[in-house]
């Protein structure tokens, strides 16, 4: 069975890569995977796709790493780390403050990206965490902008993408975010209430 990282990744990939037609298509798998890849994809060898963001500051436990350690189950590897480490009051936000990017060069990463003969970038615009990698005013003061590098992290790429190669350029996009207040409350209401889908 696929995780549901795996099936949201595969959800947006396929939304980015197939082209505008005047198909339809229903909300069902069988109609979904009905739907062809443009040639250009099913002719690419190589792709990337960048997780890159505050949890890279820790670097440990993946992309992951606030749910593994304040999520449902904790990983015990993760906690462990956590307290060896970092103060007991030490919240996951803190990270995004030494969150820098100050060796991030975009151009010099489509460069070697062009080299490498990738034809195509997907980029983790914003995890389940919710830090978005631009400057959102849909997440004021968690945003790559507002606190950490400020800088527009994703616009520079695309940039450096779009002017120096001719690699397709694609964002991976997660709504869910875990510890959201509104979709906690969902979570804690057995979600019979649908506040963050219909808020965010």
């Amino acid at each position: 069975m696929l995780s549901y990282s795996t099936v949201i990744f595969i959800t947006i990939i396929c939304g980015f890569l197939i082209p505008l037609s005047e198909q339809q298509y229903t909300p069902d798998w069988k109609s979904l995977d009905s739907r062809p890849l443009p040639a250009w994809y099913d002719e690419s060898k190589i792709g990337i796709f960048i997780n890159w963001g505050v949890y890279s500051v820790p670097s440990i436990g993946s992309e992951w790493m606030w749910w593994l350690w304040k999520g449902d189950k904790p990983n015990v590897n993760i906690v462990a780390f956590m307290n060896n480490n970092y103060p007991t009051d030490w919240t996951y936000a803190d990270f995004a403050e030494q969150f820098h990017a100050e060796l991030y060069d975009p151009n010099e990463w489509a460069d070697i990206f062009a080299a490498a003969g990738a034809k195509y970038i997907v980029f983790d615009s914003k995890h389940h965490e919710g830090f978005t990698m631009w400057p959102s005013k849909y997440s004021f003061n968690w945003n790559a902008m507002d606190v950490g590098p400020k800088r527009d992290l994703l616009g520079e790429l695309a940039n450096a993408i779009r002017n120096r190669t001719d690699i397709v350029f694609g964002l991976y996009h997660s709504m869910f975010e875990w510890f959201h207040p509104l979709y906690l409350t969902d979570k804690n209401n057995n979600f019979q209430t649908q506040f963050f889908p219909n808020v965010c």
